[in-house]
């Protein structure tokens, strides 16, 4: 099963990072990503295997909008499944 992470706020070094750390001490593991920069803003989505998480999939919600809380950055998580059904049309 996968996941759909967002990422949007000002730019600032080690987003990627902090983000791909915080996926790896939940066990989970980014499949794809895409980010860019619109001048000052940052952007990215990723797709992200939670099989083998190890913790649930409630906290590792928990754990990215904190650590987005932290950084000035709104970090949004939802199951794929929830996201394709949001986006059908």
């Amino acid at each position: 099963m996968r996941a759909v992470v967002t990422v949007i706020g000002h730019d600032g070094k080690g987003i990627i990072a902090k983000v791909s750390k915080e996926c790896y001490e939940c066990g989970a593991n980014i499949s794809d990503i895409t980010q860019s920069v619109l001048r000052e803003y940052f952007a990215m989505i990723m797709l992200v295997d939670i099989d083998d998480m190890s913790v649930s999939f409630s906290e590792f919600v928990d754990r990215l909008e904190s650590l987005g809380n932290k950084n000035g950055l709104e970090i949004k998580a939802m199951h794929e499944d929830i996201f394709n059904s949001m986006h059908r049309i």
